[in-house]
């Protein structure tokens, strides 16, 4: 790989002894994995695939992911590379917990976090670009979970929305890269000696905006994917400088883990207590974590006024059902899965979410998906969405009808499928494998299709 020679030179300074393999190590091969899904049934033919685990994440695997798959495409498993599973383990979000991962797109850090919580509580995640915010909406459709609320919205702005809010917070933030050259190398060509300051600049702000949204007694987890000291030691200095509130906590190294480098900053000691993760010592790309912990006794962030803004959704945003809405909703519900207790239906439009508990209200905030999108309201008629299918476990629901292998990949491109002509007609979960995988409407024996067309392949 053709490396930037300030880049190279740059690190021969720091590493010194330790440069040559370092940089050799942009020459291998970069190590590809995935995350299983413990809200899922186990995917079978993804761990059949593994090449080994990866030894501090109990979830995590090493092999390839075949895209197209039941397992992935139903939400079972999740591509990750392994340096980065590590960042939601340190993060260890707790069920019921307030959390926010305020860079979250495209989602695999989140993802991590909802299973770990056991998707109870609430969970933000936000993302500034709405490109980026729609792919990590998806990806969270696919993984499935109800306690999750995808916002798009800046830093600032979000701060205002909730002040000493979340008990912990992930700011896994934009940085340059370095991290990641080897599995991304068109990443290469923005580098330049300037651009890690001009990264760490933009990321004090954003932890600046983060230390107004948590709580006292709170936790906050600083993560890049660069090797970069004006982004890493240097930032997490900076933090325990600005913020004498903020005490570091102790991360867990495993083998071929290094620590904080405190000569890279002002030689404070208690940088060692980050985590290094380098590409000539572990299995994995380059990444850099810090965990803070604030004081108890820490003075609340004062609320800010937030400015009103104009709702994306000009139709019905965030209105509450009509009697004929709520009429349809709990026919569905009856027949259907009548042991589902929504925490607090609104519409958009004709769209149906269920807005997770700890949340009470999405006015003010730029909303791509306000909790789990239940369905769409038609002419005197409810439609279920995917999103419910992909949340709802096998046995959930009153109406299931389980596919062939076969049937499922008929049903992914978007054919008609053959049903039991001895059932009723009427919409049914389809499960494949003990994997939920979206719905039907079964018809006089014929299974019509109701799989997004976006999806299909």
């Amino acid at each position: 790989m053709k490396l930037p020679s300030e880049f190279i030179s740059k690190y021969r300074r720091l590493l010194g002894d330790e440069a040559p393999a370092f940089l050799a190590a942009f020459d291998q091969e970069s190590q590809g994995g995935f995350r299983v899904n413990p809200l899922k049934a186990a995917p079978k033919a993804a761990l059949t695939r593994a090449t080994g685990k990866v030894e501090y994440v109990p979830t995590g695997y090493r092999g390839p992911v075949d895209g197209k798959s039941l397992d992935h495409v139903a939400g079972a498993i999740y591509s990750q590379e392994p340096s980065a599973m590590y960042v939601g383990e340190v993060v260890d979000p707790q069920p019921g917990e307030r959390v926010l991962d305020l860079c979250a797109a495209p989602g695999g850090k989140t993802t991590h976090l909802v299973a770990k919580m056991g998707d109870q509580g609430l969970l933000v995640a936000n993302e500034i670009f709405r490109k980026r915010a729609l792919v990590l909406a998806e990806n969270l459709e696919r993984w499935g979970t109800r306690s999750t609320v995808v916002t798009n919205e800046s830093p600032a702005d979000l701060e205002k929305q909730f002040p000493a809010f979340f008990d912990r917070i992930l700011v896994d933030a934009p940085c340059s890269g370095e991290g990641m050259f080897r599995k991304e190398p068109a990443g290469i060509e923005y580098w330049n000696p300037d651009y890690p300051a001009e990264c760490a600049n933009r990321q004090r702000k954003i932890l600046a905006s983060a230390l107004k949204m948590l709580k006292p007694g709170g936790t906050l987890v600083y993560s890049t994917c660069t090797f970069a000291p004006e982004e890493d030691e240097q930032n997490a200095a900076w933090l325990l400088k600005t913020y004498p509130d903020l005490a570091m906590e102790e991360i867990k190294k495993y083998p071929g883990m290094d620590t904080g480098r405190p000569e890279w900053a002002d030689n404070n000691p208690e940088l060692t207590k980050a985590v290094r993760l380098f590409p000539h010592h572990i299995q994995g790309e380059g990444h850099f974590i810090a965990k803070f912990t604030l004081a108890r006794t820490a003075t609340p962030a004062a609320p800010v006024k937030a400015k009103k803004k104009k709702k994306r959704n000009k139709k019905g945003a965030n209105n509450r059902l009509s009697r004929e809405e709520q009429a349809l909703f709990a026919d569905f519900c009856q027949w259907f899965m009548p042991s589902y207790q929504p925490h607090h239906l609104l519409t958009y439009g004709d769209q149906l979410y269920d807005l997770p508990a700890g949340m009470t209200s999405v006015d003010g905030l730029t909303v791509l998906r306000p909790g789990l999108h239940l369905g769409t309201f038609k002419k005197r008629r409810f439609e279920p969405a995917l999103a419910l299918a992909l949340t709802v476990k096998p046995g959930a629901t009153k109406r299931e009808i389980e596919l062939t292998p076969d049937d499922w990949r008929k049903y992914a491109h978007g054919d008609v499928v053959s049903g039991d002509t001895g059932l009723e007609n009427g919409w049914y979960l389809l499960t494949c494998q003990n994997l939920s995988c979206g719905f039907g409407k079964l018809v006089n024996g014929t299974i019509k299709n109701f799989y997004p067309k976006g999806l299909r392949f």
